[in-house]
C-alpha cells in the first residue's frame, strides 16, 4: 500500500472518528465528519453536529479559514450541491480554494448527489473510495433510507434461552438483568424512532425513551388497528407520537388523541399492513426504526422481510411451556430460507449476552 493511500486512510478515520460525534441528533441527515489537512497535518475539524446545524465541511472550513487554500478536504461522505436546510458544500469548498477532496462515498440522496462533478468541473482533484465499507456502515440507516425505498429496520427483544419473550401471563418484568436493560434503553437513542404494538402498551405501560441527559427521545410510533391506546399511557406524554390505525377505529378516539397534537394515520384494511406502513414511514422521512415487539409485531416484520439488524438479549432462565409468549407469524418451512446474521458480534452484561448481526437482502 503506497505512502499516500496510508496517509489518506489515517486522516478518513479522523473523519469517521468525528462523525460519530453526530449520533443521535443528525437525523434524517447522515452523520458527517471533516478535516482540512495542509502541510501533511490537521489545521481544522468538522462534524455535523445536529439536523439543521451546518454541515461538517462548512465547519471545518470556517475554523481553517484562510488557511484552507490549497489544503486537502476529507470527509466521509460526497459534498452535498443543493441548498436544504444549508446552503451546498460545493460552493464552501470552492470559495476556501481547496486543492483536492478526499472523500469516503457516494452521496446516495438524489438531491445531494452529483457534488463530485461540480468540484471536478471546478477544476479540483478528487479522490473517492477512502474507507468506503466502513463510512457505509456508519451511516447504513442513511444508505438503507434511500437505496432500498424505505426506513432501516432493527429487531430488539428480551427472551429466556428457550426463546420465550414472556410467561403464559404475559409477564415479562424483568427477564433481562439490570445493565442489560440500561443498554437496550440506550439503543433508542441512535434511532429516529420505537415502534410497538398497543399490546405491549396496554400491558407494559412502557415510557419508549432515552432518559438520558442531552440525548433526544426517538418519535414513539404505535401499532393501534381499533385505537385501544389509554389516553393516560406513558407515551402520551407528549406529542412525539405517531399512531398506525385502521379505518375501523373509533373516529372520536381519533379526533381526541389529534386534539392533544398526536399524530394518527389511517391505512387500509383491517390490520397495520407492513408494507403500507413503510410506505407512510418514508413519506414522512422517517430514516431508521428500532423495532421492540412484542412477539406478533415482531414476527410481522419478520414475515414481510422487513428488517437490517437484530439486537437479541438472552437471560439464563427458561420458562417453558407452548402457551409462553414467543416470536409468532407464518415461520418458515425449510432452515435454509432462515434469515442469516452477518458480523454477529456477542457482548456480555454479567450473566446476559447480546447477541447482534445484520441482515443483507437484496435491494427491496
Amino acid at each position: 500500500m503506497s505512502a499516500t493511500r496510508l496517509r489518506d486512510e489515517a486522516f478518513m478515520r479522523e473523519c469517521l472518528r468525528l462523525a460519530r460525534k453526530g449520533r443521535s441528533f443528525t437525523a434524517p441527515n447522515p452523520m458527517v465528519g471533516a478535516v482540512v489537512v495542509y502541510g501533511g497535518r490537521i489545521i481544522s475539524r468538522g462534524w455535523h453536529r445536529r439536523y439543521g446545524a451546518p454541515h461538517a465541511e462548512v465547519e471545518a472550513l470556517a475554523r481553517a479559514g484562510l488557511h484552507a487554500k490549497g489544503a486537502t478536504l476529507y470527509v466521509n461522505l460526497e459534498p452535498c450541491r443543493h441548498f436544504g436546510k444549508t446552503p451546498p458544500c460545493t460552493e464552501a469548498i470552492l470559495r476556501a480554494g481547496i486543492a483536492r477532496v478526499v472523500c469516503a462515498a457516494r452521496d446516495p440522496n438524489g438531491l445531494a448527489h452529483g457534488g463530485f462533478e461540480r468540484l471536478c468541473r471546478a477544476g479540483i482533484s478528487v479522490s473517492i473510495g477512502i474507507l468506503e465499507k466502513e463510512a457505509r456502515e456508519l451511516n447504513e440507516a442513511f444508505y438503507t433510507f434511500y437505496e432500498k425505498g424505505r426506513p432501516f429496520i432493527a429487531l430488539k427483544f428480551a427472551a429466556s434461552l428457550d426463546g420465550k419473550l414472556a410467561t403464559r401471563t404475559g409477564d415479562s418484568k424483568w427477564i433481562t438483568n439490570k445493565k442489560a436493560r440500561s443498554f437496550a434503553r440506550a439503543l433508542r437513542g441512535e434511532y429516529q424512532a420505537v415502534l410497538v404494538g398497543i399490546n405491549t402498551v396496554i400491558k407494559d405501560d412502557p415510557h419508549l425513551g432515552v432518559r438520558q441527559n442531552g440525548t433526544q427521545d426517538p418519535l414513539r410510533i404505535i401499532l393501534d388497528s381499533k385505537l385501544r391506546i389509554p389516553l393516560d399511557a406513558k407515551v402520551l406524554r407528549d406529542s412525539h407520537v405517531l399512531i398506525a390505525t385502521t379505518a375501523g377505529a373509533p373516529k372520536r378516539k381519533k379526533k381526541l388523541l389529534e386534539t392533544l397534537g398526536v399524530s394518527v394515520r389511517v391505512l387500509p384494511g383491517t390490520a397495520v399492513s407492513i408494507q403500507r406502513l413503510l410506505a407512510l414511514l418514508k413519506k414522512a422521512g422517517i430514516i431508521s426504526v428500532l423495532v421492540e415487539g412484542g412477539g406478533e409485531v415482531l414476527a410481522s416484520f419478520l414475515d414481510a422481510r422487513a428488517v437490517d439488524k437484530v439486537y437479541a438479549f438472552y437471560a439464563p432462565i427458561l420458562l417453558g411451556g407452548g402457551r409462553s409468549v414467543s416470536i409468532g407469524g407464518e415461520g418458515i418451512g425449510r432452515v435454509s430460507e432462515a434469515l442469516r446474521l452477518q458480523k454477529v458480534f456477542i457482548k456480555r452484561f454479567q450473566d446476559n449476552h447480546l447477541v447482534s448481526g445484520s441482515l443483507y437482502t437484496k435491494k427491496d
